[in-house]
C-alpha cells in the first residue's frame, strides 16, 4: 500500500522561487521518506513528488573522473557545502571575509555564510587547520556537497 504524500502548493513555489534566485536549475527537499524536487528547463518549473526508495542508490562516478576539465588536486579535508543556497564570504557586502587563503582557523569558527530561504546559516570549521584552498566565489550559487573549501 503507496502513502498518500500531500504536496504544498507554497513549498513547491519557495523551492521555485529559489531557483530564479539563485540561478540554480534544480532543487530537491527530502522529508522521511518523501522528496520534492524542481527542476526548471529553459522558462518552465516542472516540479516531481516521488517517495524515496527503501534501499541506497548504488554509487555513482566521482564528477572528477568524469569532468573534461582538469583542476588541480589539493591534499587536505574538503569542506563540503551542507544545503542549496548563496554563498557569502563577508558578514555584510564591503566587509572583510571570515577567511583567506592561509588564514589558520579553529574549530567551530565561521567560515562563510549560506543563504537558504532568506536564512543566513554560518558554516563553522569542522576542525582547526589551515585553509589551503577556496573553491567558491562570493555571492554565487552552490549546490548541496559542493566543494566549498579545502583544510589542510
Amino acid at each position: 500500500m503507496t502513502e498518500k504524500f500531500n504536496v504544498d502548493d507554497d513549498s513547491v513555489r519557495g523551492l521555485a522561487k529559489l531557483l530564479e534566485e539563485t540561478g540554480l536549475t534544480e532543487i530537491e527537499y527530502q522529508v522521511g521518506t518523501h522528496r520534492i524536487r524542481v527542476v526548471r528547463s529553459n522558462v518552465s518549473v516542472v516540479s516531481h513528488a516521488v517517495p524515496t526508495p527503501s534501499h541506497p542508490a548504488s554509487a555513482s562516478a566521482p564528477l572528477k573522473e568524469t569532468s573534461p576539465v582538469e583542476t588541480p588536486i589539493v591534499q587536505g579535508e574538503t569542506v563540503k557545502s551542507p544545503m542549496v543556497g548563496t554563498v557569502y564570504l563577508s558578514a555584510e557586502p564591503g566587509s572583510a571575509a571570515f577567511i583567506k587563503t592561509g588564514d589558520l582557523v579553529k574549530k567551530g569558527d565561521t567560515l562563510l555564510i549560506i543563504e537558504a530561504m532568506k536564512v543566513m546559516n554560518p558554516i563553522r570549521a569542522p576542525r582547526d587547520g589551515k585553509v589551503l584552498s577556496i573553491c567558491i566565489e562570493n555571492a554565487k550559487p552552490v549546490e548541496f556537497d559542493e566543494p566549498l573549501l579545502i583544510l589542510e
